[in-house]
C-alpha cells in the first residue's frame, strides 16, 4: 500500500509540475544575467555609506558600500610606528655588528622584532584596505540586504548587484535536439513582460544531459541591444 501511494504521489506531482516545453514545440526561457553577485564585509564593521540605492547604475571600481574603519586605521598607525622602531633597532644592530659591538643574540633578535613588526604592519594595511567594496563591474544595484549605520559580521549579505547589459537565455531543451542544435542555431524569443519578440541565438550547451527529464542546458543571446530587458524576466523560444 506505502508503495502504491508513493507512486500515485509522483504521478500527481508530475501532472502538477510545469511544462518547459509548449504543445507547439516552445520552450520556456528566462532571462538572466551573467554577472550577478552578493556583496558582503570580510571584516566586522559599521556600515557609514551606500551611495547607490536600490534600482541606480553604478561603473566598475565606483566605492558601493563604506565601512567606519577608525579603529581599524588606528591599529595601522600603531603597527606602522612599531615597524619604524623595529626597522630602526636593526639598522643600528647592523652598524654595531660591523665593529663587533653587538652580540650575535641581539641582532637576530633585532631582526625578528622587525620582521615580526612588518608582518603586523602588513595585516593591519590588509584589514584597511577591505573597508570600502568597489564595483567589480558596471551594474545596477538589485537588492539592499543592510542599511547605513548597521553593523555587519564577515560573510553577511549587504547588496545584490547585476550587470543587467549582459544577459544570457537559459532554457531546457530535448536532448534528442542535440542532432540538430548547435552553437549559433537562431530562434526568436518572445518576452512576456514586454509582449515583444527578439532575434537570438545559441551561444553555448551544456556539458550533461538529465537522465530523468532527458533535458540539456541550452544558454543563448539576444542579437543586438536591448535597453529594456532587465534580469528575471521569461518568455518562450521558438526555433521555427
Amino acid at each position: 500500500m506505502r508503495l502504491a501511494w508513493v507512486v500515485m504521489a509522483m504521478s500527481m506531482a508530475a501532472q502538477a509540475a510545469p511544462s518547459a516545453t509548449a504543445a507547439d514545440g516552445r520552450i520556456r526561457v528566462q532571462l538572466m544575467s551573467r554577472h550577478a553577485v552578493t556583496l558582503s564585509s570580510e571584516i566586522p564593521a559599521k556600515i557609514s555609506a551606500m551611495p547607490v540605492v536600490e534600482g541606480g547604475g553604478f561603473r566598475r571600481g565606483q566605492p558601493l558600500v563604506e565601512f567606519d574603519c577608525s579603529s581599524y586605521r588606528a591599529q595601522l598607525r600603531k603597527a606602522q610606528a612599531s615597524l619604524e622602531a623595529a626597522s630602526q633597532l636593526l639598522k643600528v644592530n647592523n652598524q654595531l655588528a660591523k665593529y663587533n659591538s653587538v652580540g650575535t643574540l641581539e641582532l637576530t633578535q633585532a631582526q625578528g622584532k622587525a620582521k615580526e613588526a612588518a608582518a603586523d604592519a602588513s595585516y593591519a594595511q590588509t584589514l584597511v584596505s577591505k573597508c570600502s567594496i568597489a564595483a567589480p563591474f558596471d551594474g545596477r544595484v538589485a537588492k539592499r540586504s543592510a542599511a547605513v549605520h548597521q553593523y555587519v559580521n564577515p560573510g553577511n549579505p549587504i547588496l545584490d548587484i547585476v550587470d543587467s547589459d549582459s544577459l544570457e537565455l537559459r532554457m531546457l531543451v530535448p536532448s534528442k535536439w542535440l542532432a540538430t542544435l548547435k552553437p549559433g542555431s537562431r530562434f526568436t524569443v518572445a518576452v512576456d513582460e514586454l509582449g515583444a519578440s527578439f532575434p537570438a541565438r545559441i551561444e553555448r550547451l551544456g556539458a550533461q544531459i538529465d537522465p530523468v527529464s532527458q533535458t540539456i542546458l541550452a544558454i543563448g543571446v539576444i542579437d543586438g541591444k536591448a535597453a529594456n530587458l532587465l534580469p528575471g524576466m521569461s518568455g518562450w523560444a521558438s526555433f521555427k
